[in-house]
C-alpha cells in the first residue's frame, strides 16, 4: 500500500513537470489556447490517458476527452477535469492538476483491473484563463453547451480570429455544439483544484471542500474632470479627475470590507495623456468585485456606484461605468461536498469548507450538471505566478481522497435541489 501511494505521488509530479515543458517561452510558463503548445500538452494527455486504461479524443473545440467504461450499461456519466490552459508566467499546477491527478487515479484503478458501476470522463478543458481570445471558459461552455456563437468572432493580438485560429489547429467552428453533453446522461462534474489562497496551509489541511464558486463583476470607469495647469489653478478650484479616482479606489475598498463575503480591488489604473505639470483631466481604472452569494455583490456594487455619485457630485467630476464582465455565484452540491468530506474524513482528516474565490470551469459546468470541487493546500497561497507551489505528499493524499470518492460515488443518486437551483 506505501509503495502504491508513492508510485501514485511521484506519477503525478513527473506528469506535471513534463505538461509545463510544453510552453511558448523556456523561461517561463505560458501555453495558450489553439497554439503550438497546446497541441503538444494535448498529445501527452492522450498519451497518459491512454496508458491509463482509457480512450482519448480531441472534442469540436479542443478538449481531451477521455472516457473509462463502467460496469452498468446505462448508467450516468461522472465528468471530472480541469483545464491545460495557463496565463502568462504561469505555475505548473494551475489547472494541470485537476487534469492529471484524476488520469493518475484511473491508472491507479485500471492497473487492479477494477471498473467503477458508473462510466468516467476525465476532460482537460482548452481554454479556461482566456489569455489568447479573452474568452473565459471557452471549453467548459461548449462541453455544458452553453457556448455563445459570436465567441467565435473574438480576435487574438495578432488578429487571428478564433473561428479561424480553430481551422488552423484542425477544427471545425461550424461543429462547436457537438463538443456538449446530453444532461440527462451526466451524473455530476468534480473539479480538482490547488486552493490559489492561504486557508488550508494556515490551519495545516492538505485538502478541502469548496462550498461555492464567487460571482464576480468586472467595471472599466472613466473618470472626468477638466485638464489644467499644475501651477496655476488654484487647489479649490480644481476638478482633479485622479484625485477622485484615488477616492474612489478608497471606496471600493471600505465598501468591500464592510460586507461579509465579498472582495473589491481596483487592478488597472492610468491616466489619460497624463503629465507631471498637468492635472489630471481623465483617468480610466478598472473594479473587480467578487461575492460568495450574489447578494452580496450587487449590495457592494450599489454602494460603490452611490459612493462614485457622491465623490462626482463633491469634486465637479464625472463617473462613467460600463461592465465588461458578469457571472453569478455557484452553490457546490450539497451531495458531492458530503462524499468528498466523508473521503478525507477516511484519510484522517478533519473536513474544512471553504470558498472559492477565483473563478473555474466547473461554474461553467453547473449549466450542465450538479458540480464538487476538492481544493489542495498550496505554498503561500501562491498561484499564477511560477512560485506556485505544492508538495507530493498532499498531491498523493488529493489522490487517495477522490479514489476513495470515486469508490462510494452513486451516478444514479440524485440531489433535487441542486437542479431547483439550477432551474431558478
Amino acid at each position: 500500500m506505501m509503495t502504491e501511494r508513492m508510485e501514485l505521488e511521484s506519477r503525478i509530479m513527473e506528469w506535471l513537470d513534463e505538461l509545463a515543458e510544453c510552453s511558448e517561452d523556456p523561461a517561463e510558463l505560458t501555453r495558450r489556447y489553439l497554439t503550438r503548445e497546446h497541441a503538444q500538452a494535448v498529445e501527452i494527455i492522450m498519451r497518459l490517458m491512454r496508458e491509463a486504461g482509457m480512450s482519448a479524443r480531441l472534442d469540436a473545440v479542443g478538449n481531451v476527452v477521455g472516457s473509462y467504461p463502467g460496469r452498468r450499461p446505462g448508467a450516468r456519466r461522472l465528468i471530472l477535469g480541469s483545464h491545460q490552459d495557463t496565463v502568462r508566467n504561469a505555475g505548473r499546477f494551475d489547472g494541470a492538476l485537476g487534469v492529471l491527478l484524476p488520469i493518475a487515479c484511473i491508472g491507479s484503478l485500471h492497473a487492479r483491473g477494477e471498473r467503477l458501476d458508473y462510466p468516467i470522463d476525465v476532460i482537460a478543458f482548452g481554454d479556461e484563463e482566456g489569455v489568447r481570445f479573452q474568452a473565459t471558459l471557452l471549453g467548459s461552455r461548449a462541453v455544458a453547451g452553453a457556448l455563445d456563437p459570436e465567441v467565435l468572432d473574438a480576435v487574438d493580438d495578432d488578429g487571428v480570429h478564433l473561428h479561424e485560429a480553430m481551422r488552423r489547429f484542425g477544427l471545425d467552428p461550424d461543429a462547436t455544439g457537438d463538443a456538449g453533453y446530453d444532461r440527462d446522461e451526466v451524473a455530476a462534474f468534480v473539479e480538482v483544484h490547488i486552493e490559489q489562497g492561504p486557508v488550508l496551509e494556515a490551519e495545516d489541511l492538505p485538502v478541502g471542500v469548496v462550498t461555492s464558486i464567487a460571482g464576480a463583476t468586472r467595471l472599466r470607469v472613466e473618470v472626468m474632470g477638466r485638464a489644467g495647469h499644475a501651477g496655476t489653478v488654484p487647489m479649490n478650484l480644481r476638478r482633479d479627475a485622479l484625485a477622485a479616482a484615488s477616492e474612489a479606489v478608497i471606496a471600493v475598498e471600505r465598501i468591500c470590507l464592510e460586507i461579509p463575503g465579498t472582495v473589491g480591488t481596483v487592478g488597472v489604473l492610468r491616466t489619460v495623456s497624463g503629465a507631471v505639470n498637468v492635472i489630471p483631466g481623465v483617468v480610466e481604472f478598472t473594479i473587480d468585485v467578487r461575492g460568495e452569494s450574489d447578494d452580496s455583490r450587487r449590495d457592494a456594487l450599489a454602494r460603490i456606484d452611490e459612493a462614485f455619485g457622491k465623490i462626482a457630485s463633491r469634486r465637479g467630476v464625472l463617473f462613467d461605468s460600463v461592465p465588461t464582465h458578469e457571472t453569478g455565484a455557484r452553490l457546490c452540491s450539497p451531495r458531492i461536498m458530503r462524499r468528498l468530506g466523508e473521503a478525507i474524513a477516511a484519510e484522517g482528516f478533519e473536513v474544512r469548507r471553504l470558498p472559492s474565490g477565483a473563478g473555474h470551469d466547473a461554474m461553467a459546468m453547473a449549466d450542465l450538471t450538479e458540480i464538487g470541487m476538492l481544493f489542495v493546500r498550496c505554498k503561500d497561497g501562491i498561484s499564477h505566478h511560477p512560485a506556485e507551489s505544492m508538495t507530493a505528499a498532499d498531491a498523493g493524499v488529493a489522490a487517495r481522497v477522490l479514489l476513495r470518492f470515486l469508490e462510494q460515488f452513486d451516478s444514479e443518486e440524485r440531489e433535487g435541489t441542486d437542479r431547483e437551483q439550477r432551474a431558478a
